[in-house]
């Protein structure tokens, strides 16, 4: 009963947190457009101006860029579809290049919506100094989680000094700011898209502002209401499965690629806790240095392989290069990444919203006993934010109401890749578990983000817009639905 109540109570103090939004008018400001889409296509840009923390609503306002995109169709729908980018701290304005392709501009308006502290936002939330304390700590062999801590007290101090509320960088803004998005553009009718983090978004914005949105796409959506970190393992886990089981099956040649997931599993718990070195070389360095590697890097490198859909037929082989010790090359490419990289340009909205939101709920002694359960994974750093990170970002956790599922009879379409070490299918069981108008979609042999990455699912996506309520008819062979 006292959960209940104080479940009654929660929602109440953000139906009063909602109720502050009629002290303030969104406004719009013209801006140079980032990103153009195709030049058969009209473009607009402006920024959306808002509190930067609604309980303050005449305080700091901060400002939004969005694209909007015309269809080139006279009798065109007026329910624009709205997106924004995952992560958290992705920025959401660059596929407005390509949306010349996809088949729903031609019934509909496309709007691409920054995130607060994002990229392109004012302001952007950049943690330059921890990028550069990560390079360092690889130049020197120090230790990356002390060097990164250390930066990241810095980036804090920084960012604080600017005035800049730290704790209002969370989803329930985020969503609020849709909304503001929304009434500011006198739009009646939102389609909601949302890929990964952004999935969660949407749901916020569902829960929220329900009235004025006419269907929902979620592609590996991370629901808002799992502790992600302590489950995370579990996913990257099937995800490796189902690498193992397609070899297994399809494989010819047992002597390269029998018994692979024993194989793999007996080197990577084998080498749990040693150090390796490698030469390397810098961009535009005349001397090389020895770095030290780990297990931890090993794995990087297949996450990286697992997370794209271009390489994941590749992971088989990558994974016995690895055992074999041939494992130069792909280090080479993971360093490159690493020191050429020009930067996680929105990292301290990530850490905002992830230690208001996940870090804050999960348990630490929970998220450890995946260590006994994946010894071969035992301790792997799967997200660059953790509980000692979140303990000198010091934000405030986010109401527990958020962290409830969502309920709703919208229509949704949920998709997600049989082969996603990040947010796999299961998430979108859950979802659908809440909402009964929801339909499923798994893209076979896909990993992240496959219904806005992949030919089928822009088809799927366009059919599901004309008719959101009706069941659409995958080809059930690459997509199937259930």
């Amino acid at each position: 009963m006292g959960k209940y109540l104080l479940l009654i109570a929660s929602l109440f103090i953000l139906r009063v947190s909602y109720a502050k939004k009629s002290a303030y008018t969104p406004k719009i400001e013209p801006c140079a457009c980032a990103f153009k889409a195709d030049t058969s296509l009209k473009t607009r840009c402006a920024y959306l101006i808002v509190p930067e923390n609604r309980n303050q609503p005449n305080g700091k306002t901060i400002k939004l860029p969005f694209i909007y995109v015309e269809s080139n169709n006279p009798d065109k729908h007026k329910d624009p579809v709205l997106y924004t980018s995952g992560g958290p701290g992705g920025s959401s304005l660059g596929g407005v290049r390509f949306i010349h392709q996809r088949q729903f501009i031609k019934n509909r308006d496309y709007i691409a919506f920054e995130q607060r502290g994002t990229e392109y936002a004012l302001p952007c939330l950049k943690c330059e100094e921890v990028d550069q304390a990560i390079k360092e700590a690889y130049r020197k062999n120090l230790s990356k989680d002390s060097i990164v801590i250390e930066a990241t007290k810095r980036c804090r101090k920084r960012l604080a000094d600017q005035g800049i509320d730290l704790s209002a960088y969370n989803t329930i803004e985020s969503a609020a700011d849709i909304e503001d998005l929304r009434r500011a553009l006198h739009i009646d009718s939102l389609n909601l898209m949302g890929i990964s983090y952004s999935g969660g978004l949407m749901m916020t914005v569902m829960r929220n502002y329900p009235q004025h949105i006419r269907s929902v796409i979620l592609d590996s959506a991370l629901p808002g209401f799992v502790n992600y970190e302590e489950d995370a393992l579990f996913t990257i886990n099937e995800a490796f499965n189902k690498v193992f089981s397609n070899c297994e099956r399809d494989s010819t040649n047992k002597v390269l690629y029998g018994n692979l997931k024993e194989r793999f599993q007996h080197y990577f718990s084998s080498i749990n806790g040693k150090a390796f070195y490698m030469k390397y070389l810098e961009k535009d360095m005349k001397d090389t240095i020895s770095i030290k590697y780990s297990r931890n890097e090993l794995l990087d490198i297949l996450l990286n392989k697992l997370s794209s859909n271009r390489d994941l037929k590749h992971v088989p082989r990558v994974i016995n290069d690895l055992i074999n010790g041939n494992q130069q090359s792909y280090l080479k490419e993971l360093f490159d990444g690493i020191f050429n990289s020009t930067g996680h340009s929105a990292l301290g909205m990530r850490y905002s919203v992830y230690c208001s939101e996940q870090i804050a709920y999960a348990k630490q002694s929970v998220i450890d006993k995946q260590n006994n359960i994946f010894p071969y994974m035992a301790n792997y750093p799967f997200n660059n934010v953790n509980h000692p990170l979140c303990g000198c970002w010091k934000v405030s956790p986010v109401n527990a109401s958020a962290k409830t599922p969502v309920y709703s009879n919208l229509p949704v379409l949920l998709s997600a890749g049989d082969t996603d070490p990040w947010c796999g299918a299961y998430y979108n069981d859950l979802v659908h578990h809440y909402m009964p108008n929801s339909q499923r979609l798994l893209f076979i042999n896909r990993t992240h983000g496959p219904a806005l990455n992949t030919r089928e699912g822009d088809i799927l996506i366009a059919a599901f817009l004309e008719h959101p309520f009706q069941q659409i008819k995958p080809d059930g062979k690459t997509v199937i639905i259930y």
